[in-house]
């Protein structure tokens, strides 16, 4: 086999693996810049898998992909009601949603298809893939790119329409200034609550549309617990890559990576429980090194106040001793 073949292969494994990573990073980097954590990244993923896979195969893998997003925000909105509306602890919340999605993934299984495990064979919905014809001959970026779902492309677009939205329009502006301070915020006249609202609103949808590009981009079926922790492996990629675009979308790299490094130790004779543990151990580094970062970020950030303060009150005392 030619290896330049067999590597170019690999990448293209890892981006489809990376995607709905991103994706769902992406979501919850709108919250966490709104100094909202929503670790209920995994529960809405998860039925978002459930919605497009068993819509997508009544009707089309497209309205698929819409259930899913539809499901993303069910599930948002119930977050966003005990945390915002009722106070609620969003850790606390973040996992009942999780546990939540677990029993109604489970309960509607049970009731619609009589197995509580995953569909049936029957009930199966896939993703076209997207043919870039001679575009995909180009070497590297073609056949990387060529063959394709249309969600991984969504996914590469989100990260730029991210940064747009965050850095170029009036609600980036009121998210930022709503998650660096709060206070001033609200003495600024941003609505806080609407703000931190759509954030999560909008993590809902990008978590679903993950779960629609996890379930029917290879599988194309539903399996109980199919996510597999992907939705707290979101939470670390951003928390690594501190809320940012770019950096959230190279944090989400490393662990797509580490996937597909997974798979292919699995393939070579590695023990396959050390192989599968391989991204979970990354994920762990990951969140030990970003929590290292944010501390000496807050560390430095409290030395400014408290410099700025002493400057504040030595400022009066000069020209009363003159």
């Amino acid at each position: 086999m030619d290896p330049f073949a067999f590597s170019m292969a690999i990448l293209a494994v890892i981006l489809l693996k990376v995607t709905p990573i991103l994706l769902a990073a992406i979501g919850g980097s709108f919250t966490q810049t709104g100094n909202v954590l929503n670790i209920g990244l995994e529960g809405m993923m998860l039925m978002g898998a459930f919605a497009a896979v068993s819509v997508g195969a009544l009707t089309n893998a497209f309205v698929g992909i819409f259930a899913a997003l539809i499901a993303g925000v069910v599930m948002a909105v119930i977050f966003a009601v005990a945390a915002l509306t009722f106070k609620a602890d969003v850790i606390v919340v973040g996992i009942g949603i999780n546990l939540l999605a677990a029993g109604l993934a489970v309960l509607l299984l049970t009731v619609l298809y009589g197995n509580a495990g995953a569909t049936p064979p029957g009930v199966q919905a896939n993703l076209p893939r997207i043919d870039l014809g001679f575009i995909g001959d180009i070497p590297i970026l073609g056949t990387l790119l060529n063959n394709q779902t249309i969600l991984v492309w969504v996914a590469l677009l989100a990260v730029p329409a991210y940064a747009f939205v965050l850095y170029r329009t009036r609600y980036g502006v009121h998210l930022r200034a709503v998650g660096e301070d709060e206070p001033a915020a609200l003495a600024a006249g941003i609505n806080v609550f609407r703000v931190k609202f759509i954030s999560i609103l909008l993590s809902g949808a990008f978590a679903g549309v993950a779960g629609a590009q996890l379930a029917m981009a290879t599988v194309g079926t539903f399996t109980s617990g199919m996510t597999a922790s992907r939705g707290f492996i979101a939470v670390a990629a951003l928390t690594f890559g501190l809320a940012r675009p770019y950096r959230t979308m190279i944090a989400c790299l490393i662990f797509g990576i580490a996937e597909a490094l997974a798979d292919q130790l699995g393939l070579l004779g590695v023990n396959s429980s050390l192989s599968l543990t391989m991204p979970y151990i990354i994920t762990i580094v990951a969140l030990v090194f970003a929590s290292v970062r944010v501390r000496a970020a807050l560390k430095a950030r409290t030395k400014k106040a408290l410099q700025a303060a002493d400057a504040a009150t030595a400022g009066p005392a000069t020209p009363a001793a003159a």
